[in-house]
């Protein structure tokens, strides 16, 4: 089965499609307008430079070189989470915890996808290695930015009964408890639902693009399946690393609470 190629002409009546998006969002006042059309020019100019990346990828294969794009990928996304909290860690903290939580659960458990699951031989082949691992880290930053938005933002709400628990004598794991489990549960509400109505309601991406693509309806499903439980794991494992650092930031070692330690709220 070919796949049907897309002219410009294509991609231009689906752009006109979020153009009168932004058109309609600016006459109801949501002020999502801009928003939208910068979101709709990052998406084009980010793919296709992707596409000639992984066209170069795919023609010199070496694990140099998916190390590195590997790199910019935690960094883009370490960024991305530090953008969308409404208040942040002050410092490289604010950058550095989402960053260090998705390089321990997306890095690791791609590696271990690649090369026990899969069992690629290289496992460092960019056709699996770069979609698997970007999949990765695109669902863990969404899970741990919630997360970590929810922790700071009801640290701030509680802030007066975080206090009275520890001047009744908890310790700062007992204080915040109930706090850092509501804000992982937040990160891992959007995975799970994905996973609930997986094959009923939507059809996950790596599925559809393979059955475009024309691979067997059956394989397709057992990828997509492999994929959901990495994404989950994955997001999993991320969101609970980061909501720990973070409530372990949230006090000092005399155990006293230090919202100082967050900026301002800012916009997400």
């Amino acid at each position: 089965m070919q796949i049907i190629p897309l002219s410009p002409l294509d991609l231009s009546i689906a752009a006109c499609l979020v153009i009168a998006l932004a058109l309609l969002s600016v006459r109801m006042e949501l002020g999502l307008g801009r928003q939208i059309i910068v979101a709709g020019i990052r998406t084009t100019v980010q793919l296709l430079l992707i596409g000639l990346v992984l066209k170069a990828l795919f023609a010199n294969v070496h694990v140099l070189w998916l190390i590195l794009m590997a790199i910019v990928m935690l960094i883009a996304a370490g960024r991305e989470v530090m953008r969308r909290q409404g208040r942040r860690f002050k410092g490289w903290w604010g950058f550095g915890m989402g960053t260090v939580s998705m390089f321990i659960s997306s890095f690791s458990i791609t590696l271990l996808a690649l090369t026990v699951v899969i069992d690629l031989s290289p496992w460092y082949r960019p056709q699996y290695a770069i979609p698997l691992l970007g999949m990765m880290l695109g669902n863990t930053m969404t899970g741990i930015s919630i997360s970590l938005d929810q922790l700071t933002r009801s640290s701030m709400e509680k802030k007066s009964v975080i206090e009275a628990r520890l001047m009744l004598g908890q310790d700062s794991a007992q204080a915040i408890q109930d706090i850092r489990r509501d804000s992982i549960r937040s990160g891992l509400i959007p995975i799970i639902n994905a996973m609930t109505v997986a094959g009923i309601v939507s059809l996950p991406g790596t599925m559809t693009g393979q059955i475009l693509a024309g691979a067997p309806p059956f394989e397709a499903v057992k990828y997509q399946i492999l994929i959901m439980f990495l994404i989950a794991s994955g997001t999993g494992f991320g969101t609970m690393c980061a909501v720990w650092l973070g409530s372990r930031r949230l006090f000092d070692e005399r155990q006293r609470l230090r919202l100082d330690r967050l900026r301002k709220k800012t916009e997400p």
